[in-house]
């Protein structure tokens, strides 16, 4: 089925097919019983994949990856495909438009994406509306960001600013700097204003009567010494667990025509290719650290890219590419896999 509706969906521009989609999809959970039958289709219910973590019992490790419900318009419709979680953002405290289009591009053969999309949505205030009407049981997490426009030495007031706004409508929150669609904003990774940044934004959960888990989305394109200075950071800031990781800069290797590449222009790269280069970056984290909760993206496509996130020490995934590539039934496929083997932290 979900084959069908690809063939004709990968005829539209990628960013087109994403809104149709969102549209036909709320649509439709609105027809009598659709909501019910959906989660039976999907939803695979097992005490041998529930994940707790920071006191949150996460029904399975599968959740979907931030960048695809940016402003929790939809956490209604997604919450029916059987994840165990669903990170929205990246949010920012102004609305913004992003990046001129157009920024999101599909390499069919790679089974992979390029997007520049540069952070755009309703900012902050939107969204905490959107969540005032999320669905109950779902664990929703929220990844914050700063404005274009906000130079890098102010950026903790933006980032502040989110935290404070999103604070009683989340789960847990993501401190994304890591994007390299909104210029500068890698540089926030080097270890002196990264560690002014967490600290900022961990003052002001701490005064809070019941904290919030704070994580960190890092990039793949970091060196082991980079990586390593992460960690020192996470150590010295108290900070509660790593995404790992983003989009990568790297276009290698892929099998898209590499002129047809170079026109698509500048972005970071998600699904397949990044795969091996993200469970590298877990495994190295987890040797360095055994304790640290990591959420493992990039490159989910299948059963096997999971699994070997799990192995490389990942305590729970994320997919965004592969829910686009391969459809729900993806998740459903992993979780089978993994209460076959059994998985719990």
């Amino acid at each position: 089925m979900y084959a069908l509706l690809k063939k004709a969906l990968f005829l539209l521009s990628a960013e087109k097919a994403h809104s149709l989609t969102m549209y036909l999809l709320q649509i439709g959970v609105k027809i009598p019983g659709v909501k019910n039958i959906m989660r039976n289709l999907f939803t695979i219910s097992s005490k041998k994949i529930e994940q707790t973590l920071w006191g949150i019992t996460f029904p399975n490790p599968v959740g979907l990856a931030a960048g695809f419900d940016k402003n929790a318009d939809y956490l209604h419709e997604l919450s029916c495909f059987g994840f165990g979680f669903i990170e929205i953002g990246t949010v920012t405290p102004l609305p913004q438009a992003g990046n001129p289009k157009p920024r999101l591009f599909r390499l069919i053969a790679d089974q992979a994406i390029i997007n520049r999309m540069g952070f755009n949505n309703k900012g902050v205030k939107s969204v905490v509306e959107q969540l005032k009407n999320r669905p109950k049981n779902l664990i929703v997490g929220g990844n914050i960001g700063k404005n274009k426009n906000t130079p890098n030495e102010k950026a903790s007031a933006d980032y502040i600013a989110c935290f404070d706004a999103l604070f009683d409508h989340v789960d847990y929150f993501v401190i994304n700097v890591s994007s390299p669609n909104t210029p500068n904003l890698r540089e926030l990774q080097d270890k002196k204003p990264l560690t002014a940044l967490i600290k900022s934004v961990q003052e002001r959960n701490k005064i809070k009567k019941i904290p919030k888990p704070l994580l960190l989305k890092i990039a793949p394109d970091l060196s082991h010494d980079q990586l390593i200075d992460i960690l020192t950071i996470c150590d010295e800031t108290q900070l509660d667990g790593l995404i790992a990781t983003n989009t990568t800069l790297s276009r290698e290797p892929l099998k898209e025509n590499p002129e047809v590449i170079k026109n698509m222009g500048a972005g970071g790269l998600s699904g397949l290719p990044l795969a091996d280069r993200s469970t590298e970056v877990i495994k190295f984290l987890r040797s360095k650290n055994k304790k640290i909760p990591i959420i493992g993206v990039g490159g989910v496509g299948n059963m096997s890219k999971a699994l070997e996130k799990i192995d490389a020490g990942a305590n729970l995934i994320q997919i965004y590419s592969g829910f686009i590539f391969k459809g729900p039934t993806l998740i459903k496929k992993i979780n089978e896999a993994l209460t076959t083997i059994g998985h719990n932290s």
